[in-house]
Formats: C-alpha cells, structure tokens, sequence
C-alpha cells in the first residue's frame, strides 16, 4: 500500500461531480455471463521454474479468450431506447490533453486502507492465485493499489503497482472506444455494412452492421471455438498470428445479424481490422496516440505491436483444482504474455496488457464522461438491444452493465489461459475497481464483491470531504 494523508473516504463522499471534460474526448480506442468455455486447452505440465513448458491439452483451461463474466452479476439495464449517435464529422484539429488528475494521495482512512490490504492478502492465498494487483479509484482522482504475491513465482519477483498484466476481453473498452471515437470524427458510420470497409470478407453477410459488432448482435460465430484452434496454438505456442488466419477459423453463422446475441471474439478481431483499415494506421498507434498518452497510461500496451515494458507478469495454470497445486509457468520465452500465439490471434478482442492502476483510471475518465461525446458514451453503456435478444449478460458496445451489491455497475471482465481480470465503475458513486491476476481459475468478481464492500463502508461517522471546485 501507499502511505496517505489520515483523512476519511464513507460513501457519503462517493457522490460523484459532474466531470471534467479532458481534451482527449477524440482520442479513443472478456467476458459474458452464461456462455459456455472456448476451448479445453492448457499448457502444462512442466513445473513453475521451467521457463518454456511444453503444451498439453486439458478440459479445464481455455487458451483463448473466455465469455465468462467475472462478477457473479444481477442484470442493471435502462430499457429506454438508445439515442442513435450521429456519424457526422467533429470539426476541429486533434485536441491537446490536458495532464491527468494527480492521484498519488488515497484518501481512504488508514482503517479502510489496512483492512483492504489485509483482505486482499487473504483472498490471494485462499484462492491460490500467484499474484494480483487491485486499484481503486475515488472521485477526485485520488487512489488506493494493492499488490499481493509473486508477478514471477521461480525467481520470487514480487507484483509492484507497476506490473503489468495480460487483460483479455478487457481490451474491448479500448477497441470499442476507438471505434466510437472515430465514429464521432465522422471516420465511421455504425450503420453501415462492415463490408463498406472490409469489402474482402466472404464469411461476413452483407447485412452486418458496424454496431452489431460492438453489440455482439452480427451473428458471427467465435474463432475461438474452432476444435481445431486450441491445438494450432499450443503446439507452436512462439508463432505469430495475424486477424487473416484467425479468421479461416470462423465457422458458419449462429443467425442474421441482429437477430440474436452471442458474444464472439470475432467481432472485435474485425473492428480492429476495420480501424486499421478506415486510418491507415496500426491499433497500438491508434490507441496510444488517441488515449494511452494523453491519459496517462504508461502501463498499458497492444503485445502484438508495442514494445513490452520490464515489468510484465508471467501467466500461470495448475494441474488441479487444488490451491496447493504449483504453479506452472506458461511463458515461451519471448515478453508476450501468456504465450505469443494466442495474444496475437486474440488481436483487438484480447491482445492488451495494463497495470490495475491504469485499468482503474481508464474506467474513471472513460464511463465518467472524459473521453465520450454523452450520446455515445450512452449507446456505449446502454444494454437494452441485446437484453431484448436475452443477452447472457447485459451489454452495451464493449461494455458490461450490472450490479454488484445493488450497485450499477459498467466496465468488463477477461480470460485468458494465465490470466483474469476484472474492471467495474460505479456511475453513481464515481468509483473505479481494477483487478488483474496471473491466473485462470479463479474469478476475480468474489474479490471485486469484497473490496467493494470495505472501501464503500465508513470507519466511523465521521465523513470528511474536501471543497471540490
């Protein structure tokens, strides 16, 4: 933990401001409830010190990207309709971001942040997870991190607030984002064909929408759920794989584009493509030049393009259930993580790696209006389309819309073998939660659920709240 001012957080001063608009509102760039795992691959079952295990498969760990929701959720939806957003241009020149707020000073009372720290001990060594990293955020930008446990089990290298993690379905907030973005810049139309800007896509119907896309509303069946995909990447688990050959692994169709709702990674594979393709530029440089730098985020990184930074977690499986069971390293040697194969073939649905700190104010600036035009953070956020197609889990464009505890929630939860983790912002209290582990196994929704808990409940009566301008 990080040493604070001894003032007090309560609920009562989780009211959130209207926010500060930054310069970055152009600037833009796993997983749902009740579907079923995307395929039974794990490596193993080389010991934790081994640095390149040699791959196995077993029913119990997806390699890919995995449509389970992290936080055991009650829908929350608004059923009022969507205000289309308008593909019009934005006039103007790029904006120049002002500098983020400083949130180097929690503001938790010195109760709150020892309790947090030594909930957040316990349930890393309840669990078995090797390592974890949580980041909570406050309205006024202040923050509490909390680490617990190793970022690399063989050489004891402990997780630091710096550490960076692979985020899965995670990095389709920043991939919807971008869209949306460049939607708002008059640089895409949602309701045009997909195949106005990809016109080689023979697997994609003429009738898919951009926003079924996002939606996950277009019909597309995952690439991830091919039988034969999990072998392809666990047998050459260094080879490189690109969005042309993922792509030879989508099967037929589930139904007509907006007739039903299944969520596929396919559909943020190719909007990815479909950036890349209307810009002329790469995703990473995209994303970075649109939210990384202006916001802030130094920890945050596309592995199939950026340079990966020092401090990146290794991912781990086990051979059981058992949380004496050892860790097994699944690293192939190169600093992509868990292994290059399948971060590469997950692309824009699963390809970024970021620290918890940078996840918990990504939520922050992103749901609370800092990045969006209101109208398209409002389709973003609004799940009433796919709960009347009885989504699994409400969701809006890369957006997950539920409650924990009773409280609103928006952000999005991820899994990939070594890895899961979870994001939620509170709209009406303006508090962010981010979670990253180095683990598969265990869904971090139970650890979100606790911390909430303790940071949202005052130590005493006493509420001390700053002036805010």
């Amino acid at each position: 933990m990080v040493a604070v001012e001894p003032s007090r957080y309560g609920p009562g001063c989780m009211v959130a401001n209207r926010p500060r608009r930054m310069g970055v509102r152009r600037a833009i760039l796993l997983l749902p409830l009740g579907a079923a795992l995307i395929a039974g691959v794990a490596l193993g079952p080389a010991a934790a010190a081994t640095p390149t295990p040699t791959p196995t498969a077993t029913p119990s760990e997806p390699a890919g990207v995995d449509p389970i929701p992290s936080v055991p959720v009650t829908p929350s939806v608004s059923l009022s309709p969507t205000v289309a957003p308008s593909p019009g241009p934005q006039a103007g020149s790029p904006p120049v971001a002002e500098p983020p707020v400083s949130i180097t000073r929690p503001r938790l009372a010195p109760k709150t942040r020892l309790a947090l720290q030594t909930r957040l001990d316990r349930l890393r060594q309840r669990y078995g997870i090797p390592g974890i990293s949580v980041a909570i955020m406050l309205p006024d930008g202040a923050m509490w991190s909390g680490t617990s446990g190793f970022a690399d089990v063989a050489d004891k290298t402990p997780v630091t607030r710096s550490t960076s993690f692979a985020i899965a379905s995670v990095s389709k907030t920043f991939t919807a984002a971008l869209i949306l973005a460049l939607a708002e810049d008059g640089r895409i139309d949602l309701d045009a064909p997909v195949r106005k800007y990809l016109p080689n896509l023979k697997k994609v119907s003429s009738k898919v929408k951009v926003r079924n896309l996002l939606d996950h509303t277009s019909g597309l069946r995952d690439f991830f759920f091919h039988p034969s995909i999990d072998h392809l990447l666990l047998s050459k688990p260094n080879r490189r794989w690109d969005a042309a050959m993922a792509m030879k692994y989508v099967g037929k169709a589930y139904s007509e584009p907006g007739k039903s709702w299944h969520y596929s990674n396919t559909n943020y594979l190719l909007l990815g493509l479909l950036a890349e393709t209307v810009m002329k530029e790469p995703l990473a440089e995209q994303v970075r030049t649109r939210f990384l730098e202006p916001l802030g985020l130094d920890h945050t990184w596309y592995q199939p393009e950026d340079k990966a930074p020092p401090d990146v977690a290794h991912g781990y499986r086990f051979a059981s259930a058992s949380t004496a069971s050892p860790a097994i390293d699944l690293s192939d040697g190169t600093p992509l993580v868990p292994f290059t194969s399948v971060v590469t073939a997950a692309g824009a649905a699963g390809g970024f790696a970021s620290s918890a700190r940078d996840l918990a104010r990504w939520a922050h600036y992103l749901y609370g209006g800092e990045v969006l035009r209101p109208e398209y953070l409002t389709a973003m956020t609004d799940a009433a389309t796919t709960t009347a197609l009885r989504s699994s889990i409400p969701y809006g464009y890369g957006t997950q819309v539920v409650e924990i505890d009773g409280l609103r929630t928006l952000g999005h939860s991820g899994r990939l073998l070594g890895f899961r983790s979870a994001v939620r912002y509170l709209p009406d209290q303006g508090v962010s939660i981010a979670v990253v582990t180095n683990q598969s196994r265990q869904d971090p929704g139970a650890i979100v659920r606790q911390l909430l808990r303790i940071a949202l409940t005052p130590v005493d009566r006493t509420c001390v709240c700053r002036q805010r301008r």
